[in-house]
């Protein structure tokens, strides 16, 4: 009968168990207190321990990758191999903003995993999640890739997703693990879940392996990740905008701010432009962009396909550094917020497009969406976002005639 035995076998013994001991610092509401001080004056911290997997990527160094948060509070690590052999592991690095951290254990006979190439995974396909869930040791799901560059998953906006989705059990405790394909090579580091108890429903998420080769790449280096940047302000297509702008599929990116000197306007990048590729890969969203750019180094130079004005062409830039470019960017004046949305011109000058509505803001409650163009403000014919601005900026009353693909509406503001 067929069997996912053999390569099982194979590769399990490049799976860990990683333990941590810890403290973790909070602030308690009686730290002023001085009868509370008396009894407890450790008052700031208290102790923790967690346990997480880890994948040994190089025997003869003995490097183990896994996840930033499995080891984020560490003290002590204590790394237990499928044989049973245990011993504390040495942090060489780790990148809060892809949850990967690499590891250093001191051992012989070490079985490491081959690296495959997460940019050849299709949907479909079928994997295999190998962790230690609950603590139980070794424990091999199995299920099919569900999904491909997943983002907005993490709470962190700072945070570089593109996620491989997958149906196989992932739960507490598989942090860090394996996501593998058929043939035994590493297709992503296991790192969350959907969850509506703590539980698996069958929603999990890997951090793609060509993103973690990277990272580890840079901590084993340096100590850390040095990024480059176009220094742009860039959102997610909507089937409303795709729509207000005659776009066939909500696939790319539309850049809504330039920075000033930065990489992206030497390049003659513009406000509007819609990123269709990097490199010539498909850009899916806002996240898979700043994830293609997050894996290139400052003074990298890439090919950036774009659509302008319903044409498709090919720039080259030479990318910045994440934090100039974010600094360049802070400098750079951002479209002022209308009353809970952003703007941005019009490709054809006729009136402003919405870009963006704030969640719970009055735009959205008034029923007002993203890709929107507002074409009048009060009567008054608009073309750029700050004649918008300034005309509702006094006004008592702010009435809106908007264009919606085909349709034409007024909708009252306030």
């Amino acid at each position: 009968m067929p069997s996912l035995a053999p390569m099982i076998e194979r590769v399990s013994p490049a799976v860990v168990n990683i333990s941590v001991s810890g403290t973790i610092r909070f602030e308690s509401p009686l730290a002023d207190d001085p009868i509370f001080r008396r009894f407890q004056p450790d008052r700031g911290s208290r102790p923790v321990q967690s346990s997480g997997s880890g994948v040994i990527v190089d025997a003869r160094e003995g490097y183990v990758l896994t996840n930033h948060h499995v080891v984020a509070s560490a003290d002590r690590i204590l790394v237990t191999l499928f044989d049973g052999r245990s011993m504390e592991a040495r942090v060489i690095g780790t990148d809060e903003q892809t949850d990967i951290a690499v590891l250093e254990i001191d051992a012989e006979d070490l079985t490491q995993i081959e690296l495959g190439d997460s940019d050849q995974v299709r949907v479909g396909d079928f994997v295999v999640a190998i962790g230690n869930p609950f603590g139980l040791s070794h424990t091999v799901t199995s299920g099919i890739v569900s999904g491909l560059g997943r983002s907005n998953i993490s709470p962190d906006s700072e945070a570089y997703e593109n996620f491989i989705q997958t149906d196989a059990s992932i739960n507490p405790g598989n942090s860090g693990g394996a996501l593998v394909g058929l043939n035994g090579e590493l297709l992503g580091i296991n790192s969350a879940i959907l969850s509506r108890n703590g539980g698996n429903i069958g929603i999990g998420f890997a951090i793609p392996v060509n993103m973690a080769r990277y990272v580890m790449r840079e901590l084993i280096e340096s100590g850390r990740v040095t990024r480059g940047a176009l220094g742009v302000w860039i959102n997610t297509i909507t089937p409303e905008t795709a729509a207000s702008r005659g776009l066939r599929s909500t696939r790319g990116a539309v850049i809504s701010t330039v920075g000033a000197g930065s990489a992206a306007e030497r390049a003659g990048l513009r406000v509007n432009d819609v990123i269709l590729s990097v490199d010539g890969k498909p850009v899916r969203d806002a996240g898979s962009l700043r994830a293609a750019i997050g894996l290139r180094r400052p003074g990298d130079r890439i090919s950036i396909g774009i659509l302008r004005d319903g044409r498709e062409e090919t720039v080259e830039a030479t990318l910045g550094e994440a934090q100039e470019a974010a600094r360049l960017l802070t400098e750079t004046p951002r479209p002022t917020p209308f009353l809970g949305v952003e703007l941005a011109p019009s490709d054809d000058d006729e009136g402003v497009v919405v870009s963006s509505v704030e969640a719970g803001s009055l735009a959205e409650r008034r029923g007002l969406r993203a890709g929107d163009v507002i074409l009048r403000v009060n009567q008054q014919p608009v073309a750029t976002p700050s004649e918008a601005n300034a005309l509702v900026e006094n006004a008592d009353t702010v009435v809106l005639e908007v264009r919606r693909g085909r349709r034409s509406m007024t909708i009252l503001m306030r």
